[in-house]
């Protein structure tokens, strides 16, 4: 027993002077990144490019998507089923990168799990504050505009602005079936954002991860004097406040990313385009798996 113990106590000092990497890396877990499709690598991408040393675990939950139009009960249900996988595949934080399910399940998911979790939060305030001429524009799903998140933030920041809400209906769609630059995407994008343009809106916010890979319409369909407000830097950015304050300063070595993705439906081929065009040549490692996640 005592030559195992010496061998054990051996072989833990050997890897804490060789392979500190390792050690730190079994310390820590992956970022997971849950979305009901690809918008979430919308936040993904600026992920990288805070902490493009991490292992991510990556969940499209296509089999289900849209979730815009589900009930909230629904939405909280597969917000379970990817908790639960996440946790057993290693995540040590969980990032909801999708507005609609942050509206709907990540108050429960941080009553019922002690990991972290961080969602997606109504980018209202800053396009309130900086509007100038007092009108700003949100574009959205239906489960967002409900959700008590965005209505607490609209009350808080946004009550002396007058707010042009605007469903994105079809948008998911078009993002999901990797048709972001084409005629009837410009057109569905244009007649969205006339509205707001009536109402003399100069803010428009992304309220849906899958957004801003139409941003080039959507810039395209308000002109030049519109600010764009996409929430998923400072999304990102709170994710690195939480793992650092989690982590108490411990930090991997410099070295590429690690990536899993995997999703419940049928977009992998979108999934692995875009994912390839936000990485280059660091997905070349990235492993991409289709599950059924219940």
């Amino acid at each position: 027993m005592a030559l195992l113990s010496s061998i054990v106590n051996y072989r833990f000092f050997f890897l804490s002077l060789y392979d500190l990497d390792a050690l730190i890396k079994i310390a820590m877990g992956a970022i997971g990144v849950y979305d009901s499709g690809v918008g979430g690598l919308s936040v993904w991408k600026e992920l990288l490019k805070e902490l493009p040393s991490e292992e991510y675990l990556y969940v499209s939950d296509a089999g289900y998507c849209p979730y815009g139009p589900k009930s909230k009960e629904e939405i909280v249900k597969r917000a379970i089923a990817v908790t639960e996988f996440m946790i057993a595949n290693g995540a040590e934080i969980i990032v909801v990168a999708c507005n609609t399910a942050t509206a709907a399940a990540i108050e429960y998911l941080r009553g019922h799990y002690s990991i972290p979790f961080v969602g997606m939060e109504p980018a209202v305030k800053p396009a309130a504050i900086n509007t100038r001429t007092g009108a700003i524009g949100v574009l959205a799903t239906k489960g967002t505009f409900k959700g008590e998140l965005y209505l607490r933030t609209l009350h808080k920041f946004a009550s002396n602005a007058k707010v042009i809400e605007q469903v994105g209906e079809g948008l998911v769609e078009l993002v999901e079936a990797g048709n972001v630059d084409s005629e009837e995407a410009r057109e569905v994008v244009g007649k969205y954002v006339a509205p707001m343009l009536e109402a003399n809106a100069d803010h428009i916010v992304l309220g849906c991860t899958h957004y801003p890979f139409l941003e080039k319409l959507i810039r395209e369909a308000a002109g030049d004097g519109v600010e764009i407000v996409n929430p998923a830097p400072a999304v990102a950015r709170r994710v690195v406040q939480v793992l650092e304050g989690k982590r108490k300063g411990m930090v991997l070595q410099e070295k590429p990313a690690e990536a899993r993705f995997i999703t419940t439906g049928c977009n992998m081929e979108v999934m692995e385009k875009m994912v390839r065009e936000i990485a280059g040549a660091a997905a070349t490692g990235f492993v991409f798996e289709k599950k059924n996640i219940l």
